[in-house]
C-alpha cells in the first residue's frame, strides 16, 4: 500500500490535493491535514476527485468553523465523518476511531486526539493496519514537537500498528506567529520510517517495505 503524506498550504480549493494525485500514480491512499478541506464544497470536490482518480482520501473538513474527521472511499463516498473530541482530559476519543475499510482496518486520530490514543484506543478490538493522524498547523515549539512524537511512538508500539501523520506548510497554533511543520511515519515496533521537521516536502511510503520517496512535482 503506497499512502502520499501531503503538506499543502491552507487553500479554499482541493487545487494541490488533485496535482499531487496527477502527479503521482500509483497512490492508494492520500493523508492531508486537519482542515484542509475549507468548507463542504471542497469536501464534496475531493469526494469526486477521490472517486475519478481511484484513491482513499484521509483528511478532515471545516463544518461551521469546527473541524471534523473524514475518510473518503475510492468510490467517493465518507466511510468515517465524525466531530472531533474536544481537548478537556474528561473526554474520551469520539467514535468510531476505526473503520473496517476494502479489507483492512483504518484508525484515526485528529490533531490533539493523539494525547489521548494512548488510553482510549485500548477499547478498539480489530487489528489496525495503520493509523492516520492529520494535524491541522505546525507545532508551536520545539517541546511539542517531540510530544506528539513520542506518543506516536507509544502508540505504535502498543498497539503494533504504522502511524502517519502531517499539518499544513503554514499557519500557525492561534496565530501565535511560531510553527514547526510536521510529518512523520512510525513503524509497528514504534521505530520512526522518517520524522519531517520544517521540511514541507511530500513523501510517499509503502507501508509494506516501509520504503520512502520523495513526490514528483511536475
Amino acid at each position: 500500500m503506497r499512502i502520499l503524506i501531503g503538506q499543502p498550504i491552507h487553500e479554499s480549493g482541493v487545487k494541490q490535493l488533485e496535482r499531487e494525485i496527477q502527479n503521482n500514480k500509483g497512490i492508494d491512499v492520500i493523508l492531508y491535514p486537519e482542515g484542509y478541506l475549507a468548507n463542504e464544497k471542497s469536501l464534496d470536490d475531493a469526494c469526486k476527485i477521490a472517486k475519478k482518480y481511484n484513491v482513499t482520501i484521509i483528511t478532515s473538513y471545516r463544518h461551521e468553523n469546527k473541524d471534523r474527521a473524514v475518510i473518503i472511499s475510492n468510490n467517493g463516498e465518507k466511510v468515517l465523518e465524525r466531530a472531533k473530541t474536544p481537548p478537556a482530559d474528561v473526554e474520551r476519543l469520539y467514535k468510531p476511531v476505526t473503520i473496517e475499510y476494502n479489507e483492512i482496518t483504518i484508525g484515526y486520530l485528529l490533531c490533539m486526539e493523539i494525547l489521548k490514543g494512548i488510553r482510549d484506543l485500548k477499547e478498539v478490538t480489530a487489528k489496525v493496519d495503520f493509523i492516520a493522524h492529520p494535524i491541522g498547523v505546525g507545532m508551536f515549539s520545539n517541546e511539542q514537537f517531540e510530544e506528539w512524537i513520542s506518543e506516536a511512538k507509544k502508540i505504535a508500539k502498543t498497539y503494533k500498528t504504522i502511524i502517519v501523520g502531517t499539518s499544513h506548510a503554514d499557519g500557525s497554533y492561534r496565530n501565535c506567529g511560531i510553527s514547526i511543520p510536521i510529518s512523520y511515519c512510525i513503524d509497528s515496533n514504534g521505530e520512526h520510517i522518517f520524522i519531517s521537521k520544517s521540511d514541507t516536502r511530500t513523501r510517499i511510503v509503502n507501508l509494506n517495505t516501509g520504503e520512502v520517496e520523495f513526490s514528483k512535482n511536475l
